[in-house]
């Protein structure tokens, strides 16, 4: 009993003394409001004797704990500073902790915030010791020393949208370039030799030979007058660049006599792309005797929107200038159908009396003829030409009774080879 009473003395005396260590333990939790959770009463020993209150030995299990290792709260209620004591349990045990946000950058990284309040020494964390759950971790900026502030969509190249006219904006070459011989390899190696071996390189791969014969048409035509026949052809045989040309045209009667016949001989250059021009000699054959040889000046190619056309003027031994002036387009209906519209004009610098022809515009002649294209290279067609005789040349048309206008039905075949 006096044991007893001793310690029931000394009661307030440690409760005093652990005061402070209670109240350090709580340091670093201010402000924290953790769940409430059920006070969890201190586990009891195996047994309580009043003989080791008084640190009297067990008679059962031997000496009772001395120094550090009694516990100055053997036999105390503990219950309302359940988690403290010797060794603290953690406040926020069993508590649902979200994880914790990835890593964000310090608004005040770099700022000298001393002189703010609370702000003097780094201050304690107060979660220091707590076992918090693993937060993310903290992911490099890709973007990180990039200036991102001129950047819209991708890096600033200039395209088709931001020219004029919906093309690519193009730099002139500098002056240097310009400079330098028209042959790299000329600074190299002799310029004798490299010109012959360009020239050698060209007749091997760009100066290919050729040979082409065109059967614009070989048709019979049906009117008003006598049924009669007619025929346009022309061929190259060369290079792409220079080339020898040969053009023939003709018509007659069937059962009648050849009315004219038409042949030229040329040589023709490139001077363009899908234009040749064109020289030499035309001679014309007529039943009566009365040939005539002119020379020939033209040109002929391709325009643009795909119009063949041709062009070329005569000078005969008479001293008499004429002109002719042609032009046709195929319009594709199908992949077989072709409808071709045609038209072919005549001129004169004057009167030819023995031709019939007079001065200024003679005659006009235009066509319009379907054709089928059986293959490329052969297509027989039909169609209709009407053609006119103008000013004088009508005068000498009517002089012998014929018609100043025709219009006849023609079928034909086109081909080449």
């Amino acid at each position: 009993m006096k044991s007893l009473s001793l310690s029931l003395a000394l009661a307030p005396l440690m409760v005093a003394a652990g005061g402070p260590a209670l109240t350090q333990s709580h340091a670093g939790h201010a402000g924290h409001a953790p769940a409430a959770q059920a006070a969890t009463p201190p586990a009891k020993p195996a047994h309580d004797r009043p003989m080791m209150r008084d640190g009297k030995p067990c008679p059962t299990h031997g000496a009772a704990a001395t120094g550090a290792q009694a516990d100055p709260h053997a036999g105390h209620d503990m219950s309302s500073h359940a988690g403290h004591g010797a060794a603290a349990a953690d406040p926020h045990g069993g508590h649902a902790t979200a994880p914790a946000p990835a890593a964000q950058a310090d608004p005040h990284a770099g700022h000298d915030m001393s002189s703010h309040a609370g702000h003097g020494a780094a201050a304690a964390d107060p979660h220091a010791s707590h076992a918090m759950a693993s937060a993310p971790a903290a992911q490099a900026d890709p973007h990180a020393g990039h200036d991102m502030g001129a950047t819209r969509g991708g890096p600033n190249i200039p395209t088709s949208v931001d020219a004029v006219g919906g093309r690519m904006v193009e730099t002139p070459p500098p002056a240097a370039a310009r400079a330098a011989p028209a042959h790299a390899a000329d600074l190299l190696f002799d310029p004798v030799v490299m010109a012959a071996a360009r020239k050698q390189l060209l007749a091997e791969n760009g100066d290919i030979r050729s040979t082409a014969v065109f059967i614009d048409s070989l048709e019979a035509n049906f009117g008003d007058g006598a049924d009669g026949y007619s025929w346009e052809a022309q061929g190259w045989t060369g290079g792409d660049i220079n080339r020898f040309w040969w053009k023939t045209e003709g018509e007659g009667e069937f059962g009648g006599n050849l009315h004219e016949a038409e042949f030229q001989a040329l040589y023709s250059r490139a001077v363009a792309p899908f234009w040749d021009l064109q020289a030499g000699l035309r001679q014309d054959i007529r039943p009566d005797g009365d040939d005539t040889t002119h020379l020939t000046v033209g040109v002929q190619g391709v325009a643009p929107y795909w119009f063949e056309m041709g062009a070329a003027a005569f000078l005969s031994t008479e001293g008499d200038l004429t002109a002719r002036f042609e032009a046709e387009y195929d319009q594709r209906i199908t992949q077989k159908w072709i409808l071709q519209p045609a038209v072919e004009l005549h001129m004169s610098a004057s009167d030819i009396p023995e031709l019939e022809v007079g001065s200024g515009l003679t005659s006009v002649t235009a066509g319009l003829r379907l054709r089928y294209e059986i293959r490329k290279e052969f297509a027989p067609y039909a169609g209709v030409e009407w053609s006119r005789s103008l000013g004088d040349t009508a005068d000498y048309a009517k002089a012998r009774g014929q018609d100043a206008e025709d219009m006849r039905f023609v079928v034909g075949l086109k081909a080449w080879f």
